[in-house]
């Protein structure tokens, strides 16, 4: 795994092969950078990155300057691999929860300028996940909620969504906070 743009650009990330991850391939990942290039300052955003697996996605907001990072992840040997990462990378501002992701939301009350979450694509709840973000308030006015998901899945008829976009097997569906809603 290799971060593609920003302070740590072209550094590899070497990841333990028995993670139970599909990480975003770089094509995916580059695509989905130049999008969120024209619609945010990644500078000092507070970050949601959920079923964070390997940290992928986390790691590109770090080297583009995001300086509060939040990872959920329910895997022991994911968490622990995004921290041993984040500790590497000198990044003080990351906070990693081993916890079901779903638990986390529904206990969460912070809100975040972006949310990125890449479940598996075959989870039963993956449906739920825009609802429980918007229903708890959990963007920023402005907010971007981004959801990697299969073929399979399809968001177009949701409240707040924006876009969809696909990049060979991957799927990103974009959600917006527009107006404050408190």
């Amino acid at each position: 795994m290799r971060i593609i743009s920003g302070n740590f650009k072209g550094r590899n990330i070497h990841t333990p092969k028995n993670l139970p991850v599909r990480p975003t391939t770089d094509f995916a990942k580059e695509s989905l950078f130049n999008i969120l290039n024209n619609l945010i300052d990644f500078e000092n955003i507070k970050v949601l990155d959920l079923f964070a697996g390997t940290g992928n996605i986390s790691y590109e907001f770090l080297s583009r300057g995001s300086g509060d990072i939040t990872c959920v992840d329910l895997n022991f040997n994911c968490t622990n691999f995004i921290k041993k990462t984040f500790d590497e990378l000198q990044f003080r501002n990351g906070k990693v929860f081993k916890m079901n992701v779903f638990s986390f939301l529904k206990n969460e009350t912070s809100k975040y300028n972006l949310i990125f979450a890449d479940p598996p694509y075959d989870i039963e709840e993956m449906e739920s996940i825009p609802s429980l973000i918007f229903e708890k308030n959990l963007l920023r006015e402005n907010g971007i909620l981004v959801i990697e998901h299969g073929e399979k899945t399809n968001f177009s008829n949701y409240p707040h969504f924006s876009q969809h976009r696909k990049y060979g097997n991957v799927n990103f569906s974009f959600f917006e906070q527009s107006t404050n809603p408190n």
